[in-house]
């Protein structure tokens, strides 16, 4: 059986969380999008990690993990990852990356940040981790498959110089720095590729025996819906989909064995980064909240950048399960918000005075004000609670009242940091 697990929103939902909680029912993890631009935080018993490039299922020995070809390999980050864990108590994990991956290199880091600092007030906020110039240069057709890193001397260098070709016409010309260092990039590869060679294998291969075998396979998502290059807040989102389909197309498995989508969604909303946010909060209202959320409080897991924050929005999140095809949502850090007296759910948007529940394209989401209901809060504090029944009457109230409004079913609802703090529910829409 193949699950997916994926963001209904910006990011930032807690997926590291409920992956690596749902891997204790699985043989296989597979990370299938994006790069080291954003991290999923675990809180398990070898102590809190930050992971950016490693699935999430590298804590549990009996899982393979994988690096499936739609991923942004940045091999030096991905080896210092393992290292990371390693050193902190964490048994040597298994690891395959798909022979088809495609290599972040160097030069793809230089021009995301040269772009960022040429368009100023105008730029994406980039995490500067080489994610677009990647992808660009997958697309048109000069990306490096890991495989290539195993070619001839010949090959290698034909390849260096006709990529430096192209680019530096843009490093001189357009950002007046200097060329490709045609020498220092090939011994790069060279020393990255016998760092990586021992995890690279026929992933595809693997996968399909394992489908048919009838083990459980977990795709894992890296940010949300909103962030998808075709479905999300253009231009402000990130450069592969980010949506649970992909998983089947990165790793190479049939679409129709995905079985199970779990989206994953806060209790109330955060992002990173620029883009319509039409529930944000600010000044005050928004550190408190920030102070109160995550284990920790909402800072980016990759850049510690703090996280923009915001009132729950019902318009985003059902638009982000819809798209995701959820079968289930797992609603997070619901114990962060026992601090408030009232608690401001964001029910519709007004757009140039019309109300709708619908969420628009980016140029109407730029218009949109936020329409509020408010509910009362339990002040008190829920961790420990195992049972649905259990949680404060208000508790449960929010949740079902964002149920309701979202239209997919809340099963799983998280009430703290650890694999342990989670709570099963039988929704009355599942």
């Amino acid at each position: 059986m193949v699950k997916a697990v994926v963001g209904a929103n910006w990011g930032d939902e807690g997926k590291g969380k409920i992956t690596d909680m749902m891997a204790d029912q699985a043989d296989v993890v597979i990370r299938f999008q994006g790069g080291a631009n954003a991290g999923h935080t675990i809180v398990n018993e070898y102590g809190k990690f930050a992971l950016h490039t490693l699935p999430s299922g590298v804590f549990h020995q009996k899982i393979m993990n994988i690096i499936a070809a739609g991923v942004a390999l940045d091999i030096p980050k991905f080896m210092d990852e393992i290292r990371e864990i390693t050193s902190r108590g964490v048994p040597m994990p298994n690891i395959m990356i798909s022979d088809r991956v495609q290599v972040m290199m160097p030069y793809h880091i230089l021009f995301d940040t040269l772009e960022e600092a040429r368009l100023a007030g105008r730029s994406f906020g980039s995490t500067k981790s080489g994610i677009a110039p990647f992808y660009s240069d997958k697309y048109a057709k000069i990306g490096w498959q890991i495989n290539e890193l195993f070619g001839t001397e010949k090959s290698i260098r034909d390849k260096i110089d006709r990529v430096a070709e192209v680019k530096d016409v843009l490093l001189v010309n357009l950002y007046h720095t200097d060329p490709i260092d045609r020498e220092e990039l090939y011994r790069t590869i060279i020393t990255w590729r016998d760092e990586v060679a021992p995890f690279v294998g026929n992933t595809s291969e693997y996968l399909y025996k394992a489908v048919k075998e009838g083990k459980t396979v977990l795709l894992e998502g890296q940010l949300g819906t909103m962030k998808d290059p075709d479905n999300g807040i253009y231009p402000m989102v990130t450069s592969s989909p980010t949506i649970a389909g992909y998983g089947a197309v990165s790793a190479g498995i049939p679409p129709y064995e995905i079985k199970q989508i779990v989206a994953v969604s806060k209790a109330y909303s955060s992002a990173v980064g620029a883009g319509a946010f039409v529930s944000e909060i600010f000044g005050e209202e928004a550190e408190t909240m920030r102070n109160h959320g995550g284990d920790g409080g909402e800072y980016g897991a990759t850049t510690g950048r703090p996280r923009r924050m915001g009132w729950y929005d019902c318009v985003a999140s059902k638009y982000g399960c819809r798209l995701q095809g959820a079968t289930d949502v797992a609603f997070t850090v619901l114990d962060d918000l026992g601090y408030l007296d009232e608690i401001k759910v964001c029910v519709a948007y007004d757009v140039d005075g019309n109300i709708t529940t619908e969420f628009p394209v980016t140029s109407a989401l730029d218009r949109a004000k936020p329409v509020y209901e408010t509910l009362p809060g339990w002040k008190c504090d829920i961790r420990g609670i195992r049972s649905f029944e259990e949680l404060p009457e208000n508790a449960r109230n929010y949740v079902d009242f964002i149920e309701k409004h979202i239209g997919f079913p809340i099963t799983m609802v998280s009430n703290g940091p650890g694999r342990e703090d989670i709570i099963y529910r039988k929704s009355p829409l599942a």
